[in-house]
């Protein structure tokens, strides 16, 4: 249970005697409470060696069997990954990727997870940048550099479920000379956004994780029996709470089919008919579940949320035990967690709720620019310390940037440093903190510093929206507009002039969005995450400033189906420019704009296609190659069927 007791600070506290300095210490950890995550795992393949360890679908591996497929793995290597190896693993939420984590921490070899399909262009970054010595995936997915490795290992990995990939390979190349190497005591790895477009390298030891996993399992009673679930993006660092959660309690890892992940409706589904009950979850997967009756025959008891703002609490009627978590890939997944549940008395309440405290062995505080604590009440950076802390980057000098001493009123035995979040808090009196948006997130319009989340909060006070996202999109002469992208509240209709109107209450004039426009879902990244670039990238293709009329660049040797794809889009995003070789997803295309896409192509031409089979498409063009090859099947199967 989250515990947010503060402790006593010493006497040059720069604050008035009378106020309370936002500074908390969640509980103390257990010193005898164990510290090695694979050797908690490994206590349940002794303890219950033939209890399910992984669920998916029709297929099951017990604790024994995933144990024996992770020995295989490491047999297969051959000696060639060692302790403080950095390994890239290009796989999907799946039994095979379960082997492989094991593998890697029986080794000691640091767990890099980079997603099924990470792209060229990021498995390149990653190879000039972090020194993996290995890349594990399908060989159509690994970069050139390893496609042509002089040594190229199959391993024996289970090849059944959802999302399992048949034929996966260990391609062993030189990591590039100026690549950075794993940090000692790693267990894992993974990348987070970095403000030059190239992804950076956070390392996390094992006492950390097993920190958290031990707080995680007291909190939700996860044990044999239990299935939790695995849904988060493999690349977003939730990934390891909700592998290791599992594998480190007796339960079961239950994966998640691709396509729950777009459509809240089917999550539901998927939830009840795998009988999942711990859940972890991206917020904008979860929030339009909200706007909806709750279904009341789920086994479902907790569901944790985080990775974007959320905007309103769980009503009444929703069953589970709701976790808004909050915590940066710095400092181990989460740091911080408010639980909602449908007795509690603000129940009733439409508003954001806080972030909360505190979890065990986290300490956080609220600093002005200076680096002093502020009084509760006071808006200021957040900094987090305690067990949960990363080791850092794989860059020292990034590391010796954002990792510092805490502030000298804030010491305490146990936190000899801080992360920088670099995000905008405040401490309320009760202790609860309330997220206010990034620091580095303020627009400059006309002189006037404008603080996205402020205006977002505006935006949606509105009784016809349910969500707001705003963006700054620059022209090219690097003036800076505001762009407000807005969802409707259930059974409304929201009119862009009339919200306009209604923020300029609560707004100074250049604050007020110059467009406001009406979507019916945000575009989400691969993590789950609301996706503000495919935003910024649509409004680009909107301000053209040549559009094309609908239809009127489409080649005279396109196919039936691309020109039928074409349009459609090009109809449904409101984006006459779209071309052939564009990115649906970047184009803004959400799983609902997916699924009216299905919705025509069917009735136009009796195919029915499923959504992540065409999010899935790099192109418009590949849409619609799709299409082609299924048009071919049906029509071969009619003919062989004589119709």
């Amino acid at each position: 249970m989250t515990d947010t007791l503060d402790d006593t600070l010493t006497s040059n506290t720069p604050v008035h005697p009378d106020e309370i300095p936002s500074v908390l210490h969640g509980r103390p950890l257990d010193p005898h409470a164990p510290s090695g995550v694979l050797a908690a795992y490994e206590e349940w393949v002794r303890r219950s060696p033939q209890a399910p360890a992984v669920i998916d679908g029709d297929h099951s591996w017990t604790y024994q069997q995933l144990d024996a497929a992770a020995d295989d793995v490491v047999r297969a290597w051959g000696g060639r990954v060692r302790a403080g190896d950095l390994v890239g693993v290009c796989l999907d939420r799946s039994a095979a990727l379960v082997v492989c984590a094991v593998a890697l921490a029986r080794v000691g070899a640091v767990y890099l997870p980079l997603g099924p399909r990470p792209g060229e262009r990021r498995l390149a970054a990653v190879g000039e940048d972090v020194g993996v010595v290995c890349l594990i995936g399908t060989p159509d997915v690994l970069a050139e550099k390893h496609r042509t490795a002089a040594e190229l290992v199959e391993l024996p990995l289970p090849r059944a479920g959802a999302n399992a990939a048949a034929g996966v390979v260990a391609a062993f190349a030189p990591p590039a000379p100026d690549a950075r190497t794993a940090l000692p005591g790693a267990l894992y790895a993974v990348l987070t956004s970095g403000s030059t477009g190239r992804p950076k390298a956070v390392a996390v030891a094992e006492p950390a994780l097993a920190a958290l996993l031990g707080w995680y399992r007291e909190e939700t009673g996860l044990a044999p029996g239990d299935r939790q679930s695995l849904l988060i993006g493999v690349a977003f660092d939730p990934h390891l709470l909700e592998l290791w959660a599992g594998l480190t309690s007796g339960a079961a890892l239950v994966p998640a089919p691709d396509a729950v992940r777009w459509d809240p409706a089917a999550l539901t589904d998927w939830w009840r008919g795998a009988g999942v009950t711990v859940a972890i979850a991206a917020t904008p997967m979860v929030e339009p579940l909200l706007d909806r009756p709750w279904p009341q025959d789920l086994t479902l008891r907790h569901l944790f949320v985080g990775g974007d703002r959320m905007r309103r609490r769980p009503g009444p009627d929703v069953s589970a035990v709701v976790h808004n978590a909050y915590g940066p890939a710095e400092a181990t997944v989460l740091a911080t967690v408010h639980t909602m549940r449908a007795t509690d008395a603000d129940v009733h309440e439409n508003a954001a709720p806080p972030i909360g405290g505190p979890v065990t062995g986290v300490s956080v505080m609220v600093t002005d620019a200076a680096g002093r604590v502020v009084a509760r009440g006071q808006e200021g950076e957040l900094l987090i310390g305690g067990a949960g802390l990363a080791l850092g980057y794989l860059d020292p000098e990034l590391t010796a940037s954002r990792f510092t001493a805490p502030p000298r009123e804030a010491a305490v035995p146990g936190c000899a440093r801080v992360y920088r979040t670099g995000d905008r808090v405040r401490m309320r009196a009760d202790g609860l903190i309330e997220f206010l948006g990034r620091l580095d997130d303020q627009v400059k319009i006309s002189g006037v510093r404008i603080e996205p989340a402020e205006v977002e909060a505006a935006l949606e006070q509105d009784n016809t929206v349910r969500s707001a996202v705003l963006t700054a999109p620059r022209d090219a002469g690097g003036r800076a507009r505001l762009v407000a992208y807005v969802t409707a509240a259930a059974g409304t209709e929201p009119q862009p002039e009339k919200l306009r109107a209604s923020v300029r209450a609560w707004l100074p004039e250049q604050a007020v969005p110059s467009v406001v426009r009406i979507v019916d879902a945000f575009p989400l990244d691969a993590n789950g995450k609301v996706d503000r670039p495919a935003l910024l990238r649509r409004e680009a293709v909107e301000q053209s400033d040549e559009p094309l009329a609908p239809g009127g660049d489409i080649s005279p040797e396109a196919t039936a189906s691309e020109r039928l794809v074409l349009r459609v889009v090009r109809e449904l995003l409101r984006l006459p420019g779209a071309a052939p070789d564009d990115n649906f997803t970047d184009l803004g295309g959400t799983s609902l704009d997916a699924a009216r896409l299905l919705a025509v192509v069917e009735a136009e031409t009796g195919v029915r296609l499923r959504a992540p089979e065409l999010l899935r498409q790099p192109s418009l063009r590949a849409m619609a190659a799709v299409l082609d090859k299924r048009s071919s099947t049906a029509a071969a199967a009619d003919r062989s069927a004589g119709i």
